[in-house]
């Protein structure tokens, strides 16, 4: 169950040895949110900020190693042009307010999407280049924004660059590999993701780290992201230690002998 947000976390039922080492957010649910209160859908974002931070602050405490927030997609741009604007302002001004707190906690702050499309404010790339720079010495947690991020077009740039590197000679097309592949994402060295939450109740992935969730549990807690909190975080944990993860394999259930009916 949860508890209000900002309290300490209750960790006793939590296993030290079966922490997730990497979460991913799909932070949905933010103008529903904000309609269902006679509020514009930019309340809604403001309000998912707090949700986001005090999530961060609940990895902190259970030992979450990498944090992956879904915080505008390659879709997003069709959005209303006011919404857009509001978004690039937002995550701007968010940098700027919350880079010095996540550093004193000893958070590296990391960039992953498409950052070179001219559609994304100069004042954004510097923003995101000093914030990804004051916290580089920090391993804590590995805090990663997906902006103007998109799993297809993250791939598709992949493949480019090892189709470029096959032409010029610099990689035998022979050997391209899965780690190949890896090597070429926007962050080579993100480990997979163990468990990917999604809230509003909406049951997938929208173009969200598709080739590093390849065997990611889900938990889905059905409410809209402003209501998130770190308590409904260590739900998911605990959720997530529960299940037996067989990334393919096959496990054959031990017959304990014949049931009540007297069936073999």
């Amino acid at each position: 169950m949860t508890d209000e947000a900002g309290d300490r976390l209750d960790l006793s039922r939590l296993d030290p040895d079966r922490i997730p080492r990497h979460v991913g957010l799909i932070l949905d649910g933010n103008g529903r949110w904000a309609n269902a209160r006679g509020l514009p859908r930019t309340a809604g974002h403001a309000a998912g900020e707090a949700a986001l931070f005090d999530t961060v602050d609940g990895a902190l405490e259970i030992g979450i190693t990498w944090l992956t927030a879904y915080t505008f997609s390659t879709e997003n741009w069709d959005r209303d042009p006011e919404e857009v604007e509001f978004l690039m302002w937002f995550n701007e001004d968010l940098l700027t307010r919350r880079r010095n707190d996540l550093h004193e906690k000893g958070v590296r702050m990391r960039f992953m999407g498409d950052l070179n499309d001219p559609r994304v404010p100069d004042r954004n790339r510097r923003h995101m280049a000093e914030a990804a720079q004051l916290t580089v010495r920090n391993d804590r947690l590995n805090l990663v924004f997906a902006f103007n991020y998109g799993s297809r077009r993250e791939i598709t740039a992949a493949a480019r660059l090892l189709a470029e590197e096959a032409v010029l000679g610099v990689l035998d097309p022979k050997a391209i590999d899965q780690e190949a592949v890896a090597r070429h994402l926007y962050l080579p060295g993100m480990p997979d993701v163990d468990l990917i939450i999604r809230s509003s109740g909406e049951h997938r992935l929208s173009n969200f780290l598709l080739w590093q969730a390849a065997y990611a549990e889900f938990w889905f807690p059905g409410i809209l992201w402003p209501d998130f909190n770190r308590h409904h975080l260590l739900d998911a944990v605990l959720d997530y230690q529960q299940r037996e993860r067989r990334f393919g394999g096959a496990v054959d259930e031990v017959s304990s002998g014949p049931d009540d009916s007297g069936r073999s």
